[in-house]
């Protein structure tokens, strides 16, 4: 089992809102993603597919069985994995992932990662639920492992999963194979690399009580709290941080309570004093994505991301899924084939430049906002501007004030890309 070091990269926060916290009658949805402080994020379209019977399918480490036919995704990854960080599907799903340790062994074997897991429920699943069965399905034939950092020293972990939709969001928290779910119909929740599922169980592994009563963990009668059942004894130093940012990220939503909007949701993974914009040490929010899923089956759904870390610093960019959807070059990360250091064993011996364009152009912005205050303020009210533009467009075409044409709405992500991509140039 791996141990966790001090600094090791093991935070991300959660968000969902449904109404009625909710300002509009819609889900919004919201994640950070905070990763190894190097790690280039990617945002990757794939459209939807069918599959010839028997077909197979290379994950990150390991094949799976393919299905007939699978969901156009949209994808905020590491741009050396298969899976991902976070992302939605065609059918307005949306799925966080986070790190997790429990009493379960994390074990080094290779296995999905949680992240491929992720991928593997937007591709299948055409609601938060069937999307949930996805992943346990998985999860209860392929198990989960396999060291989820580009690095030759192994780190492993568990995952718990934040999934929604335009009607309900589910909260599925895992221990090795076995896990526990909570269904989120009204209200507001987050998530923070801890497991924070009680006795409020909608559902679980049908082994789930009896290995903890067989390890000596619970004692088989009474109440049955799976988080403290589950949860280590002794907590490493960053969990007990995320404790902190758990407590804070829900003071964030229950203060807005009744009010939370896309922009309320960009706020609050902006917010550095709580640490849910994430910088320290090894470590910081690397991409953040927010999605609006109107519980209205005629609007589209609309999901802004950065592809670029520190959401304090980077511009929120609409995607929605459309007739004209394509990849944006831009934020796409060079590939390697064969010789990428993931695929040749062992791994992670060697390392290569996998930033993209945006990223590049992003870095330069944040040097000039570090070193020239002038020039720094200038990007920055620039990225301010280009996001309320995107904001405002949103606005418009939820209320029928904008009517796009097909290919227009689904060029909107390149669209603001490419602008971003100008004021760094």
């Amino acid at each position: 089992m791996t141990s966790l070091s001090p600094d090791t990269p093991c935070s991300c926060d959660c968000f969902v809102s449904l109404p009625p916290a909710s300002e509009i009658p819609a889900v919004i949805f919201a994640k950070n993603s905070d990763r190894p402080r190097d790690e280039v994020q990617e945002v990757v379209f794939v459209p939807a597919g069918t599959h010839s019977p028997g077909s197979r399918l290379q994950c990150t480490y390991i094949e799976v069985e393919q299905v007939s036919k699978t969901h156009a995704v949209i994808l905020s990854r590491p741009s050396w994995l298969w899976g991902a960080e976070m992302g939605a599907n065609e059918c307005g799903v949306c799925i966080g992932n986070e790190a997790v340790w429990t009493k379960e062994p994390v074990g080094e074997g290779e296995a999905l990662l949680g992240m491929d897991l992720l991928r593997l429920a937007l591709e299948r699943g055409s609601s938060a639920q069937e999307a949930l069965h996805v992943i346990t399905g998985l999860l209860e034939r392929y198990g989960q492992g396999g060291s989820c950092r580009e690095d030759p020293t192994s780190f492993c972990y568990h995952n718990t999963f934040l999934l929604a939709d335009r009607t309900e969001a589910w909260v599925l928290e895992t221990a090795g194979r076995l896990w526990a779910a909570q269904r989120i119909q009204e209200g507001a929740r987050n998530i923070s690399n801890q497991l924070s599922i009680g006795t409020d169980i909608s559902a679980e592994h049908p082994e789930l009580r009896t290995h903890a009563q067989a390890q000596g963990w619970w004692g088989g009668q009474g109440t049955f709290d799976f988080a403290q059942v589950f949860s280590l004894t002794q907590q490493p130093v960053r969990m007990e941080a995320a404790k902190a940012r758990f407590r804070a990220g829900r003071e964030l939503l229950q203060q807005q309570q009744g009010g939370i909007t896309a922009e309320v949701m960009m706020g609050i993974l902006r917010n550095k004093e709580s640490g849910i914009c994430m910088d320290s040490g090894g470590f910081r929010t690397t991409a953040s994505m927010v999605s609006i899923l109107p519980r209205d089956p005629t609007l589209p759904c609309v999901h802004f991301l950065t592809a670029t870390p520190d959401p304090s610093r980077s511009v929120f960019k609409p995607f929605v899924f459309g007739a004209g959807v394509a990849q944006a070059p831009q934020v796409l990360s060079p590939t390697f084939g064969a010789q990428d250091p993931v695929r040749i064993l062992p791994r992670f011996q060697t390392q290569v430049d996998r930033r993209h364009s945006l990223y590049r152009g992003h870095q330069t912005a944040l040097g000039l906002m570090e070193s020239e205050q002038d020039r720094g303020q200038q990007l920055r009210q620039q990225q301010r501007d280009l996001e309320q533009d995107g904001l405002e467009a949103v606005r418009g075409l939820l209320t029928g004030e904008w009517a796009p044409e097909p290919q227009e709405l689904g060029g909107l992500f390149q669209a603001f890309v490419e602008k971003e991509s100008q004021a760094y140039a």
